[in-house]
């Protein structure tokens, strides 16, 4: 920190922002608690699978084995200032995962040394690249029985189209597993299970092994020479290439998406940790390295951003809504200037004051106090009456709406009864906190049975809520079985008549509206035009036919769920004189809607998984069987690892208790993992 308290170049060049990203059981977590202990941030290194890592603080987590909900920590490690966000890998929590990547500066992708490139892993970088998130990789687990680290490099190319430059080659795989090879400097590390591995000993190749990694490190050279013209000049005159050049080439390529440096080892027994944490600090980038975040104008509409580095006003995003012990935390990055404890800010997508009482700097579940934040820090804030996930905060002079985060659409549901109606209030009340945590929630009331429907991504989602409630505040509500989300659509076109007339209260309301219906891409969303000159109607009029189509098709006629998918055209409106007026538009038009839903073939949209089944050879045909059992469609067949994989898509609906199936029909040597894919009608 500079003398006035604002961040320094130099402390934001020493800053790096990172998440730990991969597939549910790749080892995030696990690498990221041997990256505390060797930064000094913790004492004792703890195990998922004792249920002790630091990062999974919350007790569903430790007794799941798996990361809910997105740690934040901070260590140092050469200097450098490093703020860890350890995401989740379970399909269920992906917004978890987006909401952290949005925020973060470079990633480290975790992927296992057996399974390689698995379902989440390959969603979670996709999410990577859409925000342009410079990444390394980790290929962990290469101590266990099958391990193929070229194998892993090879599905990284071809499933998550990678390019891919290897740094280091392990030394041994499997049980054989030694400790990992550097292409870079051309040396040996060899790790001390006497110090669980915070001692290694750097040794120089033997002539075998400088014979064995020579085309690896020339692979590693030709990729980094593409990046740098000095450095391609230097390759192809054959000179000594030093060490400096090719590192700088390598930050260059990885800063630019252009490549991605993979490390490997195995967190689990604490070989090749240091060096994840060295080129972390080495090849991702500061807050100086990205560019600034983009905006908008709230008044004027037009694009607008601010500096990191300078006296830009402040401009800030809340990417988390927490609750500790009760009270709300804001978890945010500062983007530009700096927020002090007990400052007033303004909430511009709130369009509300909030005070900022206390800030923190946040160690997993516990936090350290501080006086300020600047910008490229990543914070929590209490104190906050109004902030919720995508907020942004800012000055009420110099106003800027950052882009906001994406919404997730809930796939299932359960219903609740509360036992009593004590029990009631107080659950009403919970699930509006959980609500402020959790975007991807949503609670509504059955018409007609006055049940609590609780919606969410997955039946691990929705169990952790119950599991969340009974722990955090006594409550055992009765439950359902989980329930499918549909939607609703169209097959074919179809135009349809409403009119409204009728007296409400003292005064004659009149409404007559045309229009037709037709289905539209999948995913789509909805489009509503009109064919009328709007210089002829008021716009008044015009905006409430638009809100009476935009309602009706909140309940479509089939089972009532919400119509997506679907293009509606306008034609024609009537008016009568002193009679026409909003309210009677409004209701022509929802009227005229249902009509043509209704003549227009509609349909359900049922939420379609992607399905990924690992299974010995042996057992494919009962896998198959089982899949076709559940109205599932074969996507493709593949070899990994010794095993088949076998992939499709299958409605949701079908696919409850399929694990325990799958458990029994395989005797228990099958992997199976889902992710949501679509609303779609499975052909």
């Amino acid at each position: 920190m500079s003398k006035t308290g604002k961040p320094s170049r130099r402390h934001l060049e020493n800053l790096r922002n990172i998440g730990i990203i991969a597939h549910i059981d790749a080892g995030k977590t696990t690498l990221t608690e041997r990256i505390l202990y060797y930064s000094k941030k913790i004492h004792r290194i703890g195990e998922v699978h004792d249920g002790t890592a630091t990062m999974d603080y919350m007790p569903e987590e430790q007794e799941r084995g798996i990361t809910i909900t997105s740690a934040v920590t901070t260590c140092q490690w050469d200097g450098r200032v490093i703020n860890i966000i350890d995401t989740p890998g379970h399909v269920d929590f992906t917004i978890e995962v987006e909401r952290s990547l949005r925020v973060l500066d470079g990633a480290v992708g975790v992927f296992c040394g057996v399974s390689g490139v698995e379902p989440q892993s390959e969603t979670v970088w996709r999410q990577s690249e859409r925000y342009n998130v410079p990444k390394i990789a980790f290929v962990n687990k290469l101590d266990r029985l099958g391990a193929d680290y070229e194998a892993v490099l090879a599905s990284m190319r071809t499933k998550l189209g990678a390019n891919v430059v290897a740094l280091q080659y392990p030394d041994g795989q499997g049980q054989d597993m030694r400790g990992v090879f550097d292409l870079v400097a051309m040396q040996c590390f060899v790790f001390d299970a006497e110090s669980k591995g915070e001692q290694y000993q750097v040794r120089e190749l033997t002539t075998e092994e400088v014979e064995r990694l020579t085309p690896w490190r020339e692979r590693l050279v030709e990729a980094a020479a593409d990046q740098d013209e000095e450095l391609l000049g230097l390759y192809l005159e054959g000179e000594d290439i030093p060490q400096e050049k090719l590192c700088a080439a390598i930050r260059k390529g990885t800063l630019q998406l252009q490549i991605v440096p993979v490390l490997c080892g195995s967190a689990l027994k604490n070989v090749g940790v240091q060096p994840v944490m060295d080129a972390v600090c080495r090849y991702l980038p500061s807050p100086l390295d990205v560019p600034p975040a983009v905006g908008t104008d709230p008044q004027t509409g037009v694009e607008k951003s601010f500096s990191v580095n300078g006296a830009d006003p402040l401009s800030a995003l809340v990417f988390k809504v927490s609750l500790d012990s009760g009270r709300k935390l804001a978890l945010m990055r500062l983007y530009s200037g700096g927020i002090s404890a007990g400052e007033t800010v303004y909430n511009q997508t709130q369009g509300k004051d909030e005070r900022v009482a206390r800030l923190f700097r946040l160690h997993a579940g516990r936090k350290e106090k501080l006086d300020a934040a600047y910008a490229g820090d990543i914070v929590g804030a209490a104190g906050m009456k109004f902030a919720r996930t995508g907020d942004t905060l800012c000055l009420k002079d110099n106003r800027i709406v950052l882009e906001e985060i994406d919404d997730y659409r809930p796939v299932i549901s359960l219903a609740m009864e509360p036992r009593n109606s004590e029990e009631a209030d107080k659950l009403d009340e919970v699930l509006q906190k959980y609500l402020l945590e959790d975007p991807t929630l949503e609670v509504g009331t059955d018409e007609d049975t006055g049940q609590i429907i609780v919606s969410g991504m997955g039946e691990l989602h929705l169990e952790v809520i119950c599991e969340r409630l009974k722990r955090e505040y006594g409550l055992e509500p009765r439950t359902g079985r989980p329930q499918v989300v549909y939607q609703e659509t169209v097959g074919c076109k179809a135009s349809a008549q409403g009119e409204f007339a009728r007296e409400l209260g003292e005064t004659l309301h009149y409404g007559q509206v045309s229009l037709e219906v037709e289905p539209a891409p999948r995913d789509s969303g909805l489009d509503i035009s009109f064919a009328v000159d709007p210089d002829v109607w008021p716009s008044v009029w015009l905006d409430a036919v638009n809100e009476g189509i935009t309602d009706a098709l909140q309940s479509g006629v089939v089972r009532g769920y919400p119509v997506q998918d679907v293009r509606v055209r306008v034609l024609d409106l009537q008016k009568r004189e002193g009679e026409s007026s909003e309210a009677g538009y409004r209701m022509a038009a929802a009227m005229a809607v249902r009509s043509a839903l209704a003549e227009a073939e509609p349909k359900l949209l049922e939420p379609i998984m992607w399905v990924e089944i690992g299974v010995p050879e042996e057992h494919v045909g009962d896998v198959v069987g089982l899949l076709g059992a559940k109205g599932a469609k074969i996507e493709g067949m593949t070899d990994k690892a010794g095993q088949k994989v076998v992939e499709g898509l299958a409605p949701l609906g079908k696919l409850f208790g399929f694990s325990t199936e799958l458990r029994s029909a395989t005797q228990g040597r099958a992997g199976f993992v889902m992710k949501f894919s679509r609303f779609d009608i499975l052909e």
